[in-house]
């Protein structure tokens, strides 16, 4: 909730792919700038999925996912480091400078913005019953709120990658779903924007008419169990809705290309995304 005297805070969270598409990456800069212009703090977190596993390509590494989640040894981190540190942050920023927006490219390692401790061995679903170590893949421990708003309130906006550093300086790969959620309750944002290609939850994913402007948490999963929503969406947004007990007021499906799809969503006008309360 929003403390007078302060402006509203979004979290959002960018997928690497993004970066991929020219009119989506300029679609997303365009809607941080008017949630700016607005009157909104941003913070961004990013991923880089397709950019980590290109580099990987390239320095010649396998790529292996065990149940969607991707193994990390210590040569897949320098990849996931490269990709996620370089190349999408950098991609990003610049972007956003471009548009006039004073972002500041940073990592989870930088003054311990994500402390994480390694992920242990443990199951799973859909993998068989032997505990999986899936490398130096971390969970985080805890979140420098007061740097990130510091960096707000200097009025720059974080761009954060996500990765996680741990009690001995090692650096852990995070997934970005995770991260992003703990950030958005750390600072106490008043909502967390999930991008996606989708750009919103459907009744009928085959019927664009049929974008569901807002949703409770007991209408969402009852989406789930009658099989109408699935995919990554299912665990991107599972995660996010223990915020809706904390101080975020809602959680927002959007695209990021779609005009004025943030603000729209962000003043509940219901023409853009669907939008998730408690």
């Amino acid at each position: 909730m929003t403390d007078l005297g302060r402006k509203p805070i979004a979290v959002i969270k960018v997928s690497g792919d993004a970066l991929l598409d020219k009119s989506e990456l300029k679609g997303l800069v365009e809607n941080i700038k008017e949630l700016i212009d607005n009157d909104w703090d941003v913070v961004i977190l990013h991923g880089g999925q397709e950019q980590i596993t290109a580099c990987q390509e390239q320095m010649g590494l396998e790529t292996r996912f065990i149940g969607k989640r991707r193994i990390t040894n210590e040569a897949d981190l320098k990849a996931v480091k490269m990709a996620l540190a370089g190349e999408v942050n950098v991609e990003l920023v610049s972007a956003l400078q471009g548009a006039g927006i004073n972002a500041f490219g940073c990592h989870g390692a930088s003054g311990k913005l994500i402390e994480a401790k390694k992920r242990p061995p443990r199951v799973v679903e859909g993998c068989g019953s032997k505990a999986i170590d899936l490398g130096l893949v971390g969970d985080v421990t805890k979140v420098n709120s007061k740097l990130i708003l510091n960096l707000i309130y200097s009025n720059v906006v974080p761009v954060i990658a996500s990765l996680g550093i741990g009690e001995q300086g090692e650096v852990y790969n995070i997934n970005a779903d995770t991260s992003v959620v703990a950030i958005a309750k750390s600072i106490q944002a008043d909502l967390l924007v999930l991008t996606t290609t989708e750009g919103a939850i459907y009744r009928n994913h085959a019927d664009p008419s049929s974008r569901i402007q807002e949703l409770t948490r007991h209408q969402f999963l009852n989406l789930i169990d009658s099989g109408r929503v699935a995919g990554d969406m299912v665990p991107r947004v599972e995660e996010a809705m223990n915020l809706l007990d904390d101080s975020v007021e809602a959680i927002a499906v959007v695209s990021g290309k779609e005009p004025n799809s943030f603000i729209n969503i962000a003043d509940d006008k219901g023409r853009s995304g669907t939008r998730i309360v408690g």
